[in-house]
């Protein structure tokens, strides 16, 4: 099968399975949904188009907002292509592949995952390229990955190495899986992934030891060394000049593979990858110094959580901050809860917890006051102090209108930790109007 059927294979295999999405019935597994729904399926009721407000949703809800979602989407893929950047946004931000499909939709040469799990969900929904940013030393994930790749010649797979041992472990588990029946023989791609100093977290520490690991790569016949990669958002004290320096040895460690021969020709290119949500912008501008390599260098930029933002440590941290003539993200989410206790004028409950909101970064925050027959208000007065399980206690100052019964929409920080709180997400155009529902799978 060559690639061109093998693509159009992948693609007919994604639109089948999203299709298979819409096709699911909506039942009490799915938080917020209205209970009059059930039995219906995703797609049918998407096709209701019903108001997030009055068609019956109950609180708590997590929407995303559609207009910001798409906002978020164009921007990103118009600063990759402005600063010559190929796009594997990560999808542990979201594990939803409908926004896997729309990010490369929107660009995106591929996805990035975290751990083996991910990696198959991607591949059920027919992504074709997947950057494992982790060393993958699970001989059974290994025997799948390799009978994925044996059976799919357009499934492009690169993963990490960080040691000589993990070398050693992914090769032994290659080599059963490639002398078993229906194995090919098509090596596996790594990226020798280095540490961003001590104090970081995964990664080789020295230039010598990413040596030793690229040697041990180049002796064995199941892996294939095609590029280096890291995260720069470990670098212990990251600030410009910190960040930058370790983002030059990056490049730096890439020259000097190059100039000594490591990486395989046969691969076409050379991956050159760093990039989380915090220091785009400083990958950006240091992948302009990468020299001339004896081949086409793929500069991959792996940012994830672009694609909803937030309203707290993201929206702190992002470089559009730094850069604001290039644009600036929008936070997606709003979690909607109800006021269901009031016991003094200095203190109220709302109905979401820590099962729904991310707290790991930031506490939730107020955001609006909506009241049946009085409209949207901003949230005067009122903020988060602290989180139960199913209740946040809300600090209510003597301006705060407040009432048992009035809904509440808060903004959070950290989609990673929002997403995976919410398997059916409805996604809401600016007048409350519910146009789609996102599937996610962690």
């Amino acid at each position: 099968m060559g690639t061109e059927s093998s693509e159009t294979t992948g693609t007919l295999t994604a639109l089948t399975s999203l299709a298979g999405l819409a096709a699911e019935r909506v039942d009490a597994r799915f938080k917020g949904l209205p209970p009059d729904a059930d039995g219906l399926t995703v797609g049918e009721l998407a096709a209701q188009r019903r108001n997030l407000f009055t068609g019956g949703f109950s609180t708590p809800v997590l929407t995303l907002s559609a207009e910001r979602l798409t906002h978020n989407l164009e921007l990103m893929e118009t600063y990759a292509a402005r600063h010559g950047l190929a796009f594997a946004p990560h999808g542990k931000t979201s594990m939803a592949p409908q926004l896997f499909h729309r990010q490369i939709e929107h660009g995106a040469w591929g996805i990035t995952l975290a751990v083996p799990h991910q990696v198959r969900v991607a591949r059920a929904f027919g992504v074709q390229r997947v950057v494992l940013a982790n060393e993958l030393v699970d001989p059974a994930a290994l025997r799948w990955i390799a009978a994925e790749l044996a059976a799919d010649p357009g499934f492009h797979f690169v993963c990490y190495v960080d040691s000589v041992r993990g070398v050693e472990l992914m090769d032994a588990a290659l080599t059963e899986a490639m002398a078993g029946a229906g194995a090919g023989g098509r090596p596996l791609d790594v990226v020798v992934e280095l540490g961003a100093g001590e104090g970081a977290r995964t990664g080789v520490r020295t230039e010598a030891e990413c040596a030793a690991v690229a040697d041990a790569v180049a002796a064995v016949p199941t892996l294939r060394l095609v590029g280096v990669a890291g995260y720069e958002g470990e670098v212990p004290q990251a600030d410009p000049e910190r960040v930058r320096a370790w983002l030059r040895r990056l490049v730096a460690l890439a020259a000097e593979f190059d100039k000594a021969g490591r990486f395989e020709v046969g691969a076409g290119e050379i991956i050159v990858s760093a990039g989380g949500s915090a220091w785009f912008d400083a990958v950006a501008d240091v992948f302009t110094e990468i020299p001339e390599l004896s081949l086409p260098v793929l500069k991959l930029l792996r940012s994830g959580a672009y694609v909803s933002h937030d309203d707290g440590r993201y929206r702190e941290v992002t470089p559009f901050n730094r850069v604001p003539e290039e644009g600036a993200l929008e936070p997606a989410f709003r979690l909607w809860t109800q006021v269901v206790s009031r016991p003094t004028p200095e203190q109220a409950f709302v109905n979401a917890g820590k099962r729904d909101a991310a707290y790991d970064l930031d506490l939730p925050v107020p955001q609006v006051v909506r009241r049946e027959g009085a409209g949207e208000r901003p949230a005067i007065g009122i903020s988060v102090t602290g989180l139960s399980d199913q209740h946040a206690w809300l600090s209510t100052a003597p301006e705060a209108d407040l009432e048992v019964g009035d809904w509440v929409g808060l903004g959070l920080s950290h989609p990673c930790t929002s997403f995976d709180k919410w398997p059916l997400i409805p996604v809401a155009e600016a007048d409350g109007t519910v146009v789609d529902y996102i599937r996610t799978f962690f």
